[in-house]
């Protein structure tokens, strides 16, 4: 008899992703990289990436190949205050879809290195029994996060363009 399919659910915080990889390494994520991956290991079930809409022409560019790689993309607006301060990010948003999603599924699959996570992490692994996965850039992800995470890696070269 075989075991079954874990079924996987993807949640990507794009703008953590697209600075700490900038920051640590001066290059880009490489999305397909990470499905080709996580699609070896059960079948993905859910693949959320959120991310700000400024409506320039490379970020829906950026959008599109999210599209066709499998991610659902959801948009906030950018919003620029007054003061010059900038304001946009998806940690309600992220969390609502999490426990919305978790107890479908095997394995949630987060990544960032947002530490503001690590509750709801402990949450899903306590009360919905899945494993948490987390993907983040080493030195730049949260020590509460990775500790929360049953599992962290660390992006490296494998997922970097």
């Amino acid at each position: 008899m075989n075991a079954p399919i874990k079924k996987i659910a993807i949640f990507v915080d794009v703008q953590n992703i697209y600075y700490t990889c900038r920051d640590r390494y001066s290059r880009q994520f490489n999305y397909k990289a990470l499905m080709e991956k996580i699609r070896s290991q059960g079948v993905v079930v859910h693949a959320l990436a959120y991310a700000i809409h400024r409506g320039d022409e490379r970020q829906l560019k950026f959008q599109n190949a999210l599209k066709h790689i499998g991610f659902t993309v959801k948009l906030k607006p950018y919003i620029q205050r007054s003061d010059g301060s900038a304001k946009g990010d998806w940690d309600v948003g992220i969390c609502i879809d999490v426990l919305d999603i978790a107890e479908n599924v095997d394995e949630i699959v987060l990544l960032s290195g947002d530490g503001d996570f690590d509750l709801l992490l402990e949450k899903i692994k306590r009360d919905k029994g899945v494993t948490a996965t987390v993907y983040g850039v080493e030195g730049l992800t949260s020590k509460s996060l990775i500790d929360s995470s049953t599992h962290y890696i660390a992006i490296d070269e494998e997922f970097l363009l």
